[in-house]
């Protein structure tokens, strides 16, 4: 009997082990080009954004950051020799992406995701593929907002929680009443509905959601009184940390996409006539954190 009990005992330690080490393995970050080879990636993206990262009633995906996270992770397959592989999408808020990444719940994000110093120390970045700037959405019947100062008088501004671009109008405006939302289409909602005055974010999701609405909102330019943007967004696709070969491999496909008109061919396709709000990225050039 006692020799049943310790083997029992034996046993459920060997389960144990065997469960904490799979939970461990459950949490280490994933290697892109690992995933290429065994034929399935995680992307992340964002689902509400048109013209960007937008999921449709039918399931399937829509946007520049989508085409651009296939067509890179394409390239690494044909780089690599191995046939393109089948791609899972995964929702992935602002506040939630450094997480995700570093538990392994994707190989990467392409969704909006700025390059800014704070990131950079948790997650490696591919890219940038492109550059745009901070700007607001108005509702077109309020004539009181024309710029960025109309909203240091108690405005209420709304962006979205673990997103940067707010944070900066407030330090730079500590008038403004700064509404957080989960996702930048409930801000779109809350605007639509005057619970809050105006919308901060990137130009290139604003202009996205102003086609989506025709006629009821305009953009407004953010620009500082010395005549420069208010910011420059630089997106990049964000990886494992110090995963070299893969942010290697992506800034290759990311070249590769640009000189072959891939990227401009995309922008065109997604945001029309609203292109000129974002510009090609120099990838593998993050000089820009320096500053």
């Amino acid at each position: 009997m006692t020799r049943i009990i310790r083997r029992l005992a034996a046993i459920a330690t060997s389960l144990a082990v065997a469960v904490t080490v799979t939970a461990c393995g459950s949490t280490e970050p994933r290697s892109l080009v690992g995933s290429v080879d065994n034929g399935n990636v995680i992307l992340g993206t964002k689902y509400d954004q048109p013209g960007l990262g937008m999921r449709n009633p039918d399931k399937t995906m829509t946007g520049l950051d989508v085409e651009v996270a296939t067509y890179v992770v394409n390239h690494i397959a044909d780089q690599r020799g191995v046939a393109h592989p089948k791609i899972t999408w995964r929702e992935t808020p602002s506040a939630t992406r450094e997480t995700v990444i570093k538990n392994g719940e994707v190989d990467m994000i392409a969704g909006t995701y700025s390059i800014n110093k704070s990131r950079a120390k948790s997650v490696n970045f591919g890219g940038p593929y492109l550059l745009t700037h901070q700007a607001l959405l108005v509702r077109s019947d309020d004539h009181t907002l024309t710029s960025l100062k109309d909203l240091d008088n108690g405005r209420k501004l709304c962006s979205v929680t673990g997103s940067t671009p707010a944070q900066k109008v407030k330090k730079s405006l500590p008038g403004v009443q700064l509404q957080e939302y989960d996702s930048y289409s409930s801000c779109v909602e809350a605007l639509h509905q005057k619970k809050v005055d105006a919308m901060t974010t990137d130009a290139a999701i604003l202009y996205g959601f102003a086609l989506q609405y025709p006629g009821e909102f305009n953009v407004i330019e953010m620009i500082k009184e010395d005549g420069k943007p208010f910011t420059n967004e630089y997106y990049g696709i964000g990886l494992a940390k110090d995963d070299a070969e893969s942010t290697a491999a992506i800034n290759d496909a990311i070249r590769a996409m640009q000189e072959d008109g891939s990227f401009d061919q995309m922008v065109e396709k997604n945001l029309g006539e609203n292109a000129a709000v974002v510009e090609p990225g120099e990838p593998g050039n993050l000089d820009f954190l320096k500053e």
